[in-house]
Order: C-alpha cells, then structure tokens, then sequence
C-alpha cells in the first residue's frame, strides 16, 4: 500500500477554450486523488492523461469566446497529455520531498455557437475545429511533508504558459493566450490497513489579461475532493470511490475585453471513480466521470478522465 502512494504524481490536462469562452486553465478533475500528489520518495515517472469534455450553455445566456458575443454555444474537447515528472535524491529533511513536473497537452476542438453579428444586433450560427499543442503546465516546485504511512500533505506552484493556437474571432482555439499562475494545497489519507482514501486539493488560479483582447479573467477557487475504498484484486489494488469538485470565479472579470461587466464563473458536479495498482506500484490507472450538476456564465457538461502512470 505504501508503494502505491509513493508513486503518485500530478497531471493537468487543460480544456482549451478561451478564457473568455466560460473555462480556465484548472480542469475540474485533474488534482483530485491519491494519484495527484507528490511522490514521497526519489523517482522519475511518466503519465498518460486523456480528458473527454462535452458541453453546452443556453441560447439565454451570451458567453464570450476569442473576443466574439455568443448565444447558444457547443463545445466538445478531446485532450491527451504527456507529463513527466522527477523527484531528485535531495535531503530536505526525515519528512520532506521535492519534485518537478512538465505537461504537454494535445487537444482537438469542435465548437459551434451563434454569434452576434456587431452593430447589426442579428445572429450567424457558425462552427469551428481545430487541434494542435495546448498550453504547456510548469510546476517547478512540488513539495510533500510525509506525516506517517497513512498521511501526507503536499503544495505545489502550477504555471500554465500561453503555447497553444490562438486567433481572435476564431472559436475553436487550443490555448488561451494568457498566463495563469496557481498554488495548490493537498491534503491526502491512505490508510495502509483499511484501504480507506480521503483526499482533498484546494487551489487558487490567478489569470494575466489576453493581450489580444484586453480581456482579463478574475482569479478562481476551487476544490476537488475524493473518498474511496480500495481493497486487493488481481495481485494489486482495485479502488471504487466518487468525486467531487467545487469551483468559483472571485474576482470579477476586467479589461477593455470584458463588455459584459462583472463576468464571474461557477460549477460544482460529482461522479463515481474507479482506479486499478499494480502490487509494486509502478502502474496505476484512474477513469472517472464527472457531471457539471450547476453552473453559472460557462459551459455545463460532463468530464470523462482516463489517467495512466508508470514508475521508471
């Protein structure tokens, strides 16, 4: 069991759409389990992380995307990321870990909405698909405080760079033209003997302004949690559990872009989530599926996670 934990690592695959188009850079979902955390012990580990994402927002509601005034938008996302992540033989002390991460997300993008045509107050609907490289996610410093074979806590800084494709008046765009910086906090309980998982992340985001739009998004909140069971099966361990996350826009949107004022953003879902170890640690999988089960000023649906780590 102790193995198991000692090879957990972070992965954030982001959706890519604008910041404007109601999503940030955080994905519900992506700091969530004991898969998520920084590895105690020195290692270098890959993952494979795929993230399915359908959603929509109601012709009632206008959502801004890529400097456009949109009703009625559609959105579908298929992302597939790469991180790599090493936590070097360095001695910080009996309890303490250091680490880096690197993600390379690739995503494909479908999104249709109806655009309100300026000065004429009328509506096209158009479409729009693109795929390329997202924006690349830095997490130079990850550190871990082992507190004994069951806890640990972990806090790390993420910068997500503006390297995806991005054009103005285009909706379907695979990076979001800004920087965001985001420290998080982890909290994560695996009980050795009951096989009992509580884990919760907390993060804050803080966005820089699209420069191509003046558009600058308000900083997020958001919470992701997740209690399981897990207990042996096919000479591993087999986890079944459900997922919760909890994310809101504090701060109000800004910048000569941002027309329609103070544009602040809400959702919260839940789903079930399952995960497989192998007895040495040195593969585990994740899938889960999250429902969007209320929101505000952005896109609801659902998010399906596939999550895969080797230890080298």
């Amino acid at each position: 069991m102790k193995s198991v934990v000692a090879v957990a690592l972070l992965l954030l695959a982001p959706l890519t759409l604008a910041e404007e188009g109601g999503s940030g850079h955080y994905v519900p979902g992506s700091m969530a389990s004991f898969m998520d955390g920084v590895s105690p012990t020195p290692v270098f580990l890959a993952r494979i992380n795929y993230l399915y994402y359908k959603g929509d927002i109601e012709a009632t509601r206008p959502l801004p995307i890529a400097g456009l005034s949109t009703l009625g938008a559609e959105a579908t996302s298929n992302a597939l990321g790469l991180t790599l992540f090493w936590a070097p033989d360095i001695d910080l002390g009996e309890r303490w870990s250091y680490g880096m991460s690197l993600t390379v997300p690739y995503t494909w993008m479908d999104v249709e909405a109806d655009v309100v045509l300026p000065g004429a107050g009328t509506t096209v609907r158009r479409s729009s698909s693109l795929d390329g490289i997202g924006d690349l996610v830095l997490q130079p410093l990850m550190f871990n405080y082992h507190c004994n074979d069951d806890l640990n806590f972990n806090f790390r800084i993420s910068a997500y760079a503006p390297t995806g494709r991005y054009r103005v008046g285009r909706l379907a765009n695979t990076g979001k033209n800004y920087w965001s910086i985001e420290p998080t906090f982890g909290w994560m309980y695996f009980g050795k003997e009951n096989g009992r998982e509580a884990s919760l992340f907390l993060g804050y985001t803080h966005n820089w302004e699209n420069s191509d739009t003046n558009y600058e998004t308000g900083s997020q909140l958001h919470f992701d949690g997740t209690l399981a069971q897990h207990f042996p099966l096919w000479n591993g361990l087999f986890g079944v559990g459900l997922n919760g996350f909890w994310y809101e826009q504090v701060e109000g949107d800004s910048g000569a872009g941002a027309t329609f004022g103070d544009f602040r953003s809400r959702t919260a879902g839940l789903g079930p989530v399952i995960s497989y170890a192998s007895s040495d640690g040195h593969t585990i999988a994740e899938l889960k599926w999250l429902k969007e089960l209320e929101t505000r000023n952005r896109l609801e649906g659902d998010y399906l996670w596939f999550k895969l780590l080797h230890k080298f």
